[in-house]
């Protein structure tokens, strides 16, 4: 099986959209075309980065128009620097 194993100081991110359709209130399916790229993804690699912030499986939001898009295996990726990712996506209580 091959893997692809970021280098460098990267993170790659599973992009791969989900294929449901979405409808307006209306009635009206709405394109792929039209939607807009979320900046949330999973993280499916990442480089050796001494004192990382994430990990494998970790829900991240990273920069807008940052990064390569790639396709590998049927499967969409982002290969991107690590300074590009802005945030972790955490669960927590509500207070």
């Amino acid at each position: 099986m091959k893997t692809l194993q970021p280098v460098n100081q990267n993170v790659l991110l599973d992009i791969t959209e989900e294929t449901d359709l979405q409808q307006t209130a209306s009635g009206i399916y709405i394109p792929d075309s039209a939607k807009e790229k979320q900046n949330v993804a999973t993280v499916a690699g990442i480089s050796v980065i001494d004192n990382a912030e994430i990990s494998l499986g970790d829900k991240v939001l990273f920069k807008a128009y940052s990064g390569t898009e790639t396709e590998f295996e049927g499967k969409k990726y982002l290969l991107l620097p690590y300074a590009d990712i802005l945030a972790k996506i955490v669960e927590s209580e509500a207070i």
